[in-house]
């Protein structure tokens, strides 16, 4: 008989109890399920609703059963549909009828909701820690390169001048908002549920409060509705993982295309490529490929816990058993690909004379130029004009603008002089952008500097 089958007069059909149990989904959350448990019964006792042995049975109980599932001597059964009911079973078979008063004042409802928000609450850390890690590589990275000029592109056509520190530090930028998204996820995911019973909170004189200092929480639900139905913390970290999926995408597509030969802008060490089974020179850029796959997975759990809550009325419905499904594969996956884009970054050999060459040709310092016609006093549209007509000349010609002559120089404007060629030195339209957030070699060590900080606190 199940434990809440009292008021019923036939066992479950086999394919009820299976299409029912989420025993293999939740049965990762038993150490929060342990410990919630822990501080209900303490809580419990301390409030005249348990005596002090019946506390220290149940919590003596619960510590050993946490023992035995660790060491594998104890396995989690379908029949007893989910985690939480596994462990209340497990307890009940080992104290007696002390185990059945656990669940006194609490339903699985609420139940779920604070295991849920501490399992969040847990990899929410992990996963900063991730991406910290991340973090730092493309900090050295950066450092190394704050000289190795690149093209910068829009459209994916060259467009000016970079350099590839500053290149890596934009997506340093990108993780320093994902981290700063899931710090302020956790406010959220912070609030104890406990106690909103099924839907209604309970007679029973519970001090909430304790249990929210027991379990690290900062605060506790204000509405038992909204306690038990709320799923808004799993649906902001699907989000925050989406984006989160979306720049490291973004950063394996370039790595992509620039393992390429077309690019030849790095090569990706053999550890984190594999080969084709038919072309023997082939070396795939497999694992980044798989990022950029796997986002549309994380993508995918968002929007099918968005549709699973969508129009559930107040307050628990069954539908939102299937949460768990998106939440942690969105979290699996997150964890997996920065596990693997650190190391695969790590071990990344980046051509810096490649990458010159490509910055090199494209007139990637043609706005350079343009600015050169301003500071004599020509109009920017104007000067714009002009170096758009020297640049037609160039591809005619077959030559970059450096190489273009003086005098057919000032066959489109009489104000360019020698200097120009120094001026429009790719290294120069570089180094001259030193202003905050530029590109400038200089400007790049700066910010370098000032992520450097900033990690500093964040890993405190």
């Amino acid at each position: 008989m199940k434990l809440w089958g009292g008021r019923f007069s036939k066992e479950e059909d086999p394919r009820t109890e299976d299409f029912n149990a989420s025993i293999a989904l939740d049965s990762r959350m038993y150490h929060q399920d342990i410990r919630g448990s822990v501080a209900h019964a303490a809580m419990l006792a301390k409030q005249g609703i348990l005596t002090d042995e019946e506390r220290n049975q149940i919590i003596s109980g619960l510590e050993q059963i946490e023992k035995d599932l660790e060491s594998g001597v104890l396995q989690f059964s379908p029949q007893a549909e989910d985690v939480h009911m596994n462990i209340e079973t497990f307890l009940i078979d080992r104290i007696g009828d002390v185990g059945k008063k656990l669940h006194t004042a609490r339903s699985r409802n609420d139940q779920v909701a604070l295991d849920l928000r501490m399992y969040l609450r847990d990899e929410i850390v992990k996963i900063k820690a991730l991406i910290l890690a991340l973090q730092t590589v493309l900090l050295d990275l950066a450092e190394a390169h704050a000289d190795t000029i690149m093209p910068g592109y829009t459209h994916l056509q060259k467009a000016q001048p970079i350099n590839l520190g500053h290149h890596l530090m934009a997506y340093f930028e990108m993780l320093r908002r994902d981290v700063e998204r899931l710090r302020d996820l956790r406010k959220r995911v912070n609030v104890m549920p406990l106690g909103s019973g099924a839907l209604a909170g309970t007679g029973f004189p519970l001090d909430r409060a304790y249990v929210a200092e027991l379990l690290d929480f900062d605060d506790v639900t204000r509405n038992s509705l909204d306690g038990v139905s709320d799923r808004d913390f799993a649906l902001e970290f699907c989000s925050c993982a989406a984006i989160l999926m979306m720049h490291l995408s973004r950063f394996c597509e370039e790595l992509i295309l620039w393992s390429s030969d077309e690019f030849s802008f790095v090569e990706l060490d053999d550890a984190f490529t594999t080969g084709s089974s038919i072309m023997p020179q082939k070396k795939n850029p497999d694992l980044a490929e798989l990022i950029r796959g796997k986002t549309g997975r994380v993508y995918g759990d968002l929007m099918a816990l968005l549709t699973v809550m969508k129009s559930l009325p107040l307050a628990y419905n069954k539908d939102m058993q299937e949460d768990k499904n998106a939440l942690f594969d969105s979290i699996d996956t997150v964890k997996a690909c920065l596990s693997v884009m650190k190391p695969m970054l790590q071990t990344a050999a980046f051509k810096p004379e490649r990458m010159y060459q490509g910055a090199e040709r494209g007139f990637t310092n043609a706005t350079d130029l343009a600015d050169y016609l301003v500071g004599k006093g020509v109009p920017f549209r104007d000067a714009h004009a002009i170096v758009g007509q020297i640049v037609l000349a160039c591809i005619q010609e077959n030559i970059t603008l450096n190489e273009m002559p003086l005098e057919r120089y000032q066959t489109f404007s009489p104000l360019i002089e020698v200097d120009i060629f120094s001026y429009i030195d790719i290294k120069a339209c570089m180094e001259r952008r030193n202003l905050p957030g530029g590109t400038a070699s200089a400007a790049v060590r700066r910010t370098i500097y000032d992520g450097r900080q900033w990690m500093r606190k964040n890993m405190e």
